[in-house]
């Protein structure tokens, strides 16, 4: 089903780093602007915990906190940069400055400011469409910044249409609803001069991200999961090996539970399949979800096993 856009269309696009933006959403920014729409931009990080192409662009092998926040700085003049060849004015960029590559964690740390933050700024801005990226995604930031947008919406009266948008990994084979992004010549041109606004990504990986930049913009529609009693099946079945280091966290509007996997209210459902027992406090609270992820250190920046809605 195509998108209606008209100078009443108010775009809310959930970027968790610099370049998010213009990678994910800068045909659909464009056209927005162009049919009289307004469009704000919420920055969740810096992109500050990016060493490798710091360390090249600056010649230098450590990096502490004082780089790590120049190298934050100057990400966010990418970002404002990219964002006025999108036509989109710097009084519509808010930035939250939160942890890079600590998204996940603060939500299971520090739940109740995050999500406060979100649904103040989604109040403060009413969209009437949201882009946000997909729950499937790879990047920990990413599928996080899913889950937080989703919970900040509980309870609304009216949801705005939410298009997710992938920028790591694949898409579902046989989604429920997906929409496609037709831009024209120009407005495909003016995309790739965004992207090259970001400099410090471009150094060390300008065809990757030039590559994903000229992709078709693809998303989509959100559609919540109707959950049947307090028995939700589990769509891993980890090794035995990793089990004493493996986590669940389930996050609904009210609050995070987290339990080791041994700890967790687990039982076998009908097709001999992990379920977990949902605490009798989080029925009725609307839209949950669940990660499974290990308490390990590792070089490994993407989500072996991400966020599942139940």
């Amino acid at each position: 089903m195509p998108l209606s856009l008209n100078p009443q269309t108010r775009l809310l696009v959930i970027a968790p780093h610099p370049d998010d933006e213009t990678i994910g959403t800068g045909g659909l920014i464009q056209q927005v602007r162009a049919a009289g729409g307004e469009v704000r931009i919420l920055l969740l990080t810096d992109g500050d915990n990016n060493p490798w192409p710091q360390r090249w662009l600056e010649r230098r092998l450590w990096i502490g906190a004082a780089e790590r926040a120049r190298w934050g700085r100057r990400r966010r003049g990418e970002v404002e940069r990219a964002l006025r060849k999108l036509d989109v004015p710097a009084q519509a960029l808010h930035a939250f400055g939160w942890p890079d590559m600590g998204i996940s964690v603060s939500l299971r740390q520090d739940f109740a400011p995050l999500l406060s933050a979100m649904t103040q700024q989604v109040q403060a801005y009413r969209p009437n469409v949201i882009a946000l990226p997909a729950l499937g995604d790879r990047h920990p930031d990413h599928s996080a910044a899913h889950v937080l947008l989703r919970l900040a919406l509980t309870g609304q009266a009216e949801l705005p249409t939410l298009l997710t948008y992938l920028v790591h990994g694949h898409a579902a084979e046989q989604p429920s609803e997906r929409m496609l992004i037709d831009s024209t010549a120009v407005q495909q041109s003016t995309k790739l001069s965004a992207m090259a606004e970001h400099h410090s990504q471009m150094a060390l990986s300008a065809a990757r991200m030039l590559r994903l930049a000229g992709r078709q913009e693809r998303y989509e529609r959100v559609e919540p999961v109707k959950r049947q009693g307090l028995l939700c099946s589990l769509p891993w079945q980890p090794s035995p090996l990793w089990l004493p280091w493996l986590r669940l966290t389930l996050a609904g509007h009210a609050g995070v539970r987290v339990w080791s996997w041994n700890e967790a209210p687990r039982v076998r459902d009908a097709a001999g399949r992990h379920a977990l027992q949902l605490p009798p406090e989080m029925d009725g609270q609307g839209t949950l979800f669940i990660k499974l992820h290990l308490d390990l250190p590792s070089p490994w920046i993407f989500d072996r096993w991400g966020w599942w809605e139940v």
